[in-house]
């Protein structure tokens, strides 16, 4: 009956829902025959574009980079086939719980080392013509990228830690001795 009744008025039902030990707001939009939930953010947690990309230099890109770019694109476009991916993720999580049931050693495997790091846009270039692709070095005057700001509304997020002094707190204060109770 709501979700006819939020169809028909072309409206959206708000709601609350705790996940993981956390309460969100929730809309309820009419779909098929159910209902589709979205989680909606609160406003402490949605900040302003500029925080994230007011440090990113704005670069002209050519329209022959463009058409490289799009050549690539279409060259590696296909149908998506969601049966074709596979959630990594479970499937070690699963091997390493029977591995536990079995009674065999739990090792950490090692980490893969960041060796092969690739210039995209040099290996872009290199491709392109066939031509060496000229190495830009840091010049020793640049300075380094300045820490992003937080959100004004951020601060009311953080809370005091219990035993911990905050940094802008004036001088300590002796707690009030608490009086002990005897037992009798």
């Amino acid at each position: 009956m709501i979700r006819e009744t939020i169809r028909d008025m072309n409206k959206v039902a708000i709601g609350r829902v705790v996940l993981t030990n956390r309460e969100h707001i929730i809309a309820l939009e009419p779909f098929d025959k159910g209902l589709v939930g979205t989680l909606l953010r609160y406003p402490y947690e949605v900040r302003s574009a500029d925080e994230y990309f007011d440090e990113i230099q704005d670069v002209k890109v050519t329209k022959d980079m463009l058409d490289l770019a799009k050549h690539i694109v279409n060259q590696k476009s296909g149908r998506f086939e969601p049966e074709k991916f596979d959630d990594h993720y479970e499937t070690a999580l699963v091997d390493l719980i029977n591995q536990k049931r079995a009674g065999k050693p739990i090792t950490p495997k090692e980490r893969p080392k960041g060796e092969n790091v690739v210039d995209l846009m040099e290996a872009l270039r290199r491709s392109v013509g066939g031509r060496a692709a000229e190495t830009t070095a840091k010049s020793p005057g640049k300075t380094a990228r300045k820490p992003r700001k937080g959100a004004a509304s951020q601060k009311e997020m953080l809370m005091p830690i219990e035993g911990k002094k905050h940094a802008k707190a004036g001088p300590a204060k002796k707690a009030a001795a608490r009086p002990q109770l005897r037992s009798a």
